[in-house]
């Protein structure tokens, strides 16, 4: 990273306007190549968070569009982000074909290279399956877009009030507004006419009726009310116990503590997770949220080989229960997604590497 010659204009920028410089150099348009796509990433960075829109285009009338969550951590200047909701898709003249059919997960390192300029470089995976990678992406900042957005509004007024997070989450849930497709020429149908033919009114005698009160009639069992059986929550050692335990990816850890930090992956909708290290409860009641929840781990305290286990305590309001950790271990980074329902728990290992 060169990092260093972002300094003189991170400091003029801190001298200009109130508020984080990381955050007004992070936010942004973003134009280049994510693998061989060609992208569009608008980054509006909210506290350690951020959000936005991607586009993988061929034109401006040819394009899938994504809504994006992340994060950036200012002490590596790393930046994070994925594919997180398709939320429109315009088909040219050639069609779509692939073309940003895939959700990604970006890894990029923030660079100035000097002369006013801004560059993220870095890697593209799947997000469902980040052992499946997409290429290298790089990324430029741009001062104007292909692509004439909600957005714009907040990062081209990013310096002078829109970086306020109310107004932030407004736009984001303008934004987030499921698929919006091309239009559909629908073919017009003539419906023929219904003639009605009217027939003549029987007049029918009416048996009086008794009193109400003198009818008694038992009702069937079918139709009775039967109270809901009484559901009581398991423990979660017996969640632990029962549930599948599906490896997700192994951490290599030397030096003496290894920093772990769960963010809610998606939606903020109330998910909380228990953690089990070598079949022993260590956490639990960890509310994933847009904040990290930070814990660290002795390595001396620590097997050879252990095994950390992400255990629901709860769906949220979205199922399943998904969270996004990243293992800070010395000055390397591990990031994985983790998953958990009611009949698995994912599963990280962690090896001593002497």
């Amino acid at each position: 990273m060169n990092f260093q010659k972002c300094l003189p204009f991170l400091i003029s920028i801190q001298l200009l306007f109130s508020g984080s410089a990381y955050s007004q150099m992070i936010t942004g348009t973003w134009k280049g190549k994510i693998g061989k796509q060609k992208a569009e990433v608008k980054i509006v960075q909210k506290g350690d968070s951020l959000t936005g829109t991607s586009y993988y285009y061929e034109s401006s009338g040819n394009f899938r569009r994504y809504s994006i969550k992340g994060y950036f951590d200012k002490n590596t200047n790393e930046v994070i982000w994925w594919d997180d909701q398709l939320i429109e898709e315009r088909t040219g003249k050639s069609g779509l074909g692939s073309l940003g059919k895939i959700p990604l997960l970006s890894s990029a390192d923030f660079n100035c290279p000097g002369g006013g300029r801004m560059m993220l470089d870095g890697k593209a995976a799947e997000k469902e399956n980040q052992s499946v990678t997409k290429g290298d992406l790089h990324l430029d900042k741009m001062e104007t877009s292909t692509f004439n957005d909600e957005w714009n509004f907040i990062i081209d007024n990013f310096t002078v009030g829109t970086n306020d997070p109310y107004l932030i989450d407004s736009v984001e849930a303008i934004a987030g507004t499921r698929i919006i497709e091309d239009p559909v020429i629908r073919e017009e149908r003539t419906i023929a006419p219904v003639i009605k033919t009217e027939e003549p009114v029987v007049q029918k005698q009416v048996k009086k009726q008794e009193p109400i009160e003198t009818i008694k009639k038992e009702e069937p069992d079918s139709y009775r009310v039967k109270p809901a059986p009484l559901v009581i929550a398991k423990p979660i050692e017996k969640k632990f116990t029962e549930r599948t335990k599906v490896f997700i990816k192994e951490i290599p850890v030397t030096g003496d503590s290894i920093e772990l930090r769960f963010y809610d992956n998606a939606e903020v909708d109330g998910d909380s997770i228990s953690l089990f290290l070598n079949n022993k409860l260590v956490f639990e009641h960890i509310r994933l949220t847009a904040v990290a929840y930070t814990i660290k781990l002795s390595v001396k305290d620590l097997n050879e080989s252990n095994e950390l286990v992400m255990v629901a305590e709860n769906l949220g309001s979205i199922p399943p229960n998904t969270s996004y950790m990243v293992a800070i271990v010395k000055e390397e980074r591990y990031d994985a997604r983790l998953a958990s329902t009611e009949g698995s728990s994912a599963m990280i290992r962690l090896i001593k590497n002497n």
